[in-house]
């Protein structure tokens, strides 16, 4: 697998595990650890590389424990403080006092599903109060994918990148900033849209009039600009597929080719592409990311290995008003649904998708 696909790989095991997760240790063991070998390619079994329990001794204090030192040439490039998955990063200032008594320009603050990368711009050898990079392994932002490259024991370019570290910094901060403003408008913003629309005084009473006007314009904008950006992604048309809709039997007939190739007028949603994305990340553990497709249906959503419809992955039954179910496919093709109640419950039926691609595979 390249880069991006461990990384993937690495998100998906954190979705599928973090239930289970209960202390810290577990938390090192299960999450950074892989992180650190798989993702960033450092052997964590050579104390040469990797340092667990590092020792920084702080003022007056003796002793004091880092969880990893990541080591270049015999010097420390990285410092890595771990908390329990569970946990939110809110507090850095423990590895704010061992990053001035190292040489390391990057200190990273991580619950195995978040990880916060920190360096020193705003004065030498000191930590900076705010992240230049969040990856959030729940919510992959590819845009960081190659400064996390960077940080690689193959790839690995410290200068590179503490000079992008400013702009990233701010950009990321304003993007989490605008993604907040998204989800709950702050005053300041209620203020500023009702003021290009409304040429009355802004009172208590207008505030609360237009609060939930640009809520929901917001979120509108959002889902328009994402959809413009699907449409062109599937060629601003549906593909052709289609059947009658089947009654909601446990059991369905084979998939056939028939089923793929029928003229219909198809919506394909947004929650149908996220789905797929899931199924596709699931998948890729066993085949190239590239290799599953996907086509849409009047009555389904058709997930493929190698956009091949005798070689049926997953079914997406979500145009029903209520019950979501994903179909899954046996050995003879037969697709058995199962109710769903959210996206997240695909995850729960990850070896039976592999278990399928491996079987097309041999």
């Amino acid at each position: 697998m390249d880069f991006t696909e461990r990384l993937n790989a690495l998100a998906l095991k954190v979705q599928n595990q973090k239930h289970a997760i209960k202390t810290e240790e577990a938390t090192k063991t299960a999450f950074i650890m892989p992180f650190i070998s798989s993702v960033l390619g450092y052997d964590v079994f050579d104390p040469m590389e990797v340092v667990p329990e590092f020792t920084a001794d702080v003022g007056t204090k003796r002793g004091e424990k880092i969880d990893y030192a990541i080591l270049r040439d015999g010097e420390v490039q990285l410092l890595i403080e771990c908390k329990l998955s569970s946990l939110k990063i809110e507090h850095a200032s423990q590895l704010y006092r061992y990053f001035s008594v190292t040489n390391a320009r990057i200190a990273v603050l991580t619950n195995g599903e978040a990880y916060h990368f920190y360096t020193d711009l705003d004065a030498p050898n000191r930590m900076d109060s705010r992240p230049f990079l969040v990856l959030d392994l729940a919510d992959l932002d590819e845009s960081l994918v190659p400064e996390l490259r960077k940080l690689t024991k193959e790839d690995f370019d410290l200068d590179s990148i503490v000079s992008a570290a400013e702009e990233l910094k701010y950009v990321g901060a304003i993007k989490r900033a605008i993604a907040e403003e998204f989800k709950a408008p702050s005053p300041e913003w209620v203020k500023y849209f009702t003021s290009k629309v409304y040429d009355g005084s802004f009172t208590q009473r207008v505030r609360e009039q237009f609060y939930p006007l640009v809520q929901k314009a917001l979120k509108q904008f959002l889902s328009d600009q994402v959809n413009d950006r699907l449409k062109t992604a599937l060629g601003a048309g549906a593909y052709g597929e289609a059947q009658a809709a089947a009654p909601e039997t446990v059991t369905s007939a084979p998939a056939s080719e028939a089923d793929l190739n029928r003229d219909t007028e198809i919506e394909t949603t947004l929650e149908e592409l996220e789905g797929y994305q899931i199924v596709k990340a699931i998948a890729c553990s066993e085949v190239k990311p590239q290799r599953i497709a996907h086509r849409d249906a009047k009555s389904y959503f058709a997930i493929l290995l190698d956009d091949n419809n005798r070689k049926p992955i997953a079914r997406l039954h979500f145009n029903g008003k209520s019950q979501k179910y994903i179909g899954l496919f046996d050995a003879d093709k037969n697709e058995t649904r199962h109710p769903i109640s959210a996206l997240d419950d695909i995850y729960s039926f990850a070896s039976i998708i592999r278990d399928r691609v491996r079987a097309y595979e041999a």
